[in-house]
């Protein structure tokens, strides 16, 4: 009574009442004589007699009287403690403690009005001083409200928490927020003091992981205020797009693919419809510019997959692809590798979904005013891209549902400066034919116009040149450039091999070095120096013979395939000067037949080594 306002007056209050009471069943002994014997019969007076008389009952059972404090904020816990504070005991007070006891003090009236230095003015301090000046205390606080959140919001402590976490991240380092916390423990040990430094790096990446830790605790309302508060105040993408990601690990199960385990009981999303509200808040509040984060382009994957699961809207599956498409070029080949989870989808992985994403990565490439490019008009962020597609290609050429024209169009959709050379479409192509060979001959030249001959490596040339798969069309040109870089690596040897080398171009003047004597060392250095160069000569020697010996090979193999069509050519027209029917529908079915019959799966313009022209089937995206 001597601390809290309320409790005086509700004491005061009952003792009244209690007298009263009293006073009635002494002069009304009747009344007294009914409650006694509990005979049930109603009291005709009004209803505060019959609360006077159930109150004195309570007296009489158990000895003292009881008070009910309506709407108390807290828990038992929060009570005893506020009796400990009136009783003098000592107490230890937390973040997590000091918010539902503010709360129990501002509903019992403990002010400094009433008493000085009273339990309202103990935990503001504790408040101000211990808890919003650290961020790991303010958000062990801001938890602590949910449980009181009409009053905690209502005096302040919700907003006072908020904008003490939100002003204390905005002042950590974002170069260390990344999932998950990389160990540079093994590379610093080498360095002077690196051992001290790799130590000290850790504790603050421990200390950043355990304060995102502490933001997945939090409802979603009250995360929700969080987010919205960072972005209000411009803080960085890297943090807002690091706790978000952070959340939705915590909370949404099935993410990543190597921890597919089940929700925990103390788990917030235990519906679909609850995964669904969490996951659409959370992608509508992540960042759509680029972040520094670079391992947050797995987990968007996993929550794209997430989202076609648990059939999400549209919106929330566009801006997941839209993201994933502005950093495609951290991805690898296993994010790519998402499943088609439609029944109208007839391939194994979804094919569609990858080259909406390839086009939005164009679109931001395009968009982008500072996308580094090297000195030969490459960019790394494309060629990065390139060489994932035709991974990606290649795994899905094997899928005995995938249609020749989704395959070219996944294939062609990369410019010409995405890939270095064409190796990697090549062997998607080679993978395909291989598992189509029912495709007519019209469509494996379709396939085939994909690569670009020329920028086949010398090994890709030979194995394609063997490839009994492709069209003649496709093995004609690929002896051709084979041939045409054989020459010009000869061509490049040879010249290498004659021009001279500079301690043979330049002689020093005599004049510069007749009074100079001549050292054992300097001896010792140009006889070495000779040696060298004939060492150098006998392998360039021995390369340019190499190279020879593979081009008469190629010489012959070509020779050889002219000599079989002009054969072939000669059989047919003698055939067709043979035959009866002079009508063109007839000797189509009829050259065919022949072909057939010599095993040849050629056309039979394509066999035609003097044609003026050839048809270019690419059609890249410039």
């Amino acid at each position: 009574m001597s601390k809290s306002r309320k409790l005086h007056r509700l004491i005061t209050e009952q003792e009244t009442r209690s007298c009263s009471i009293a006073l009635i069943t002494e002069t009304d002994p009747k009344v007294e004589e009914t409650d006694k014997k509990g005979k049930g019969h109603e009291i005709e007076d009004d209803e505060e007699k019959e609360e006077e008389v159930e109150e004195e009952q309570e007296i009489e059972e158990n000895g003292y009287p009881h008070i009910k404090l309506e709407d108390f904020p807290g828990s038992s816990e929060s009570f005893e403690m506020v009796a400990k504070f009136c009783y003098g005991v000592k107490m230890d007070l937390s973040a997590s403690t000091v918010v539902p006891l503010r709360c129990a003090a501002e509903h019992l009236e403990m002010t400094e009005e009433y008493s000085p230095d009273n339990l309202i003015s103990k935990t503001e301090r504790f408040l101000s001083h211990s808890v919003y000046k650290s961020l790991r205390e303010s958000i062990k606080a801001l938890k602590a409200c949910e449980s009181v959140s009409p009053l905690a919001g209502s005096l302040g402590i919700t907003e006072q928490c908020i904008e003490s976490i939100v002003s204390r991240a905005s002042s950590a380092d974002p170069s260390l927020f990344g999932w998950p916390v990389n160990d540079g423990a093994t590379d610093l040990q080498l360095i002077p003091g690196g051992a001290a430094k790799s130590r000290k790096k850790q504790s603050r990446d421990s200390n950043m992981e355990l304060w995102f830790e502490d933001l997945t605790q939090l409802s979603l309302p009250i995360f929700k205020t969080v987010i919205l508060t960072m972005k209000s105040r411009d803080l960085s993408s890297d943090i807002i797009e690091s706790c978000l990601i952070c959340y939705a690990k915590k909370h949404i199960p099935g993410i990543l693919r190597s921890n597919r385990k089940p929700p925990s009981s103390s788990s917030t999303a235990v519906s679909e419809n609850e995964q669904r509200e969490l996951l659409e808040t959370i992608t509508s509040n992540l960042p759509l510019d680029k972040t520094s984060v670079s391992s947050t382009t797995r987990l968007l994957f996993g929550l794209l997959r997430t989202a076609i699961i648990l059939n999400a809207s549209e919106t929330c599956r566009d801006l997941l692809e839209r993201k994933i498409g502005s950093q495609l070029e951290r991805a690898t080949l296993d994010d790519l590798l998402v499943p088609s989870y439609s029944y109208l989808n007839e391939t194994l992985y979804d094919v569609d979904l990858v080259e909406r994403i390839l086009g939005h990565f164009l679109d931001t490439l395009e968009q982008s005013n500072t996308a580094i490019v090297e000195a030969d008009g490459k960019s790394p962020s494309l060629m990065l891209v390139g060489k994932l597609i035709d991974g990606f290609l290649a795994e899905i050429a094997s899928d005995a549902n995938l249609k020749s024209d989704k395959f070219y169009n996944l294939a062609i959709s990369l410019p010409d400066q995405a890939r270095l050379y064409d190796d990697g479409l090549y062997r998607a192509v080679d993978v395909y034919l291989k598992a189509h060979p029912w495709v007519s001959e019209a469509e494996r030249e379709k396939i085939c116009g994909v690569m670009d001959c020329q920028k086949l490596t010398l090994e890709a040339c030979t194995h394609a040149a063997q490839n009994e798969r492709l069209p003649l069309r496709a093995v004609v040109q690929v002896l051709f450039f084979e041939q045409l870089q054989l020459r010009h690596a000869i061509a490049g040897t040879l010249l290498a091999a004659q021009s001279p080398s500079p301690s043979q171009s330049t002689e020093p003047r005599p004049s510069a070095t007749r009074n100079l004597p001549i050292t054992e060392e300097d001896g010792d250095e140009v006889k070495g120096e000779g040696q060298m160069d004939a060492g150098k000569w006998k392998k360039t020697v021995r390369e340019n013979q190499v190279l020879r010996l593979d081009m008469d090979t190629m010489r012959t193999r070509v020779h050889r395939l002219e000599r079989e069509c002009s054969n072939m050519k000669k059989v047919i027209a003698k055939i067709d000067k043979e035959g009866s029917s002079p009508a063109t529908t007839t000797d189509r079915p009829r050259s065919w037949s022949i072909t057939k019959k010599f095993g040849c799966k050629f056309k039979t313009q394509v066999c035609d080594s003097h044609e003026a022209t050839m048809i270019d089937h690419r059609s890249r995206r410039s």
